[in-house]
């Protein structure tokens, strides 16, 4: 299975779930859900961090590869994992 396959098996659940979630509580509210609890900073502070660490090769690969790295950046930044699996999904396969 390639890298392109997977983003997209994971992209289409996961854009339905939080489609649904933006519905019910809007996009500030899953941020504001998590300053209610030391577990959820904790989720939350995980996310950015495996968002940071994740943009530290998806910024050089994609340059490496010719793409422009910034709406995917921008997307990880305001909307988390989706900015990874759009550049995934997005990529040439080989």
């Amino acid at each position: 299975m390639t890298k392109k396959t997977l983003a997209i098996i994971l992209l289409i659940p996961f854009s339905v779930l939080s489609a649904y979630a933006v519905f019910k509580v809007g996009y500030f509210g899953i941020i504001d859900y998590h300053r209610y609890s030391s577990a959820g900073w904790q989720v939350f502070a995980d996310l950015i961090i495996a968002c940071v660490l994740i943009l530290t090769w998806l910024v050089p690969e994609a340059k490496r590869k010719g793409r422009n790295p910034w709406p995917f950046v921008v997307a990880t930044v305001f909307l988390g994992s989706f900015g990874p699996l759009l550049y995934l999904a997005t990529g040439k396969t080989k």
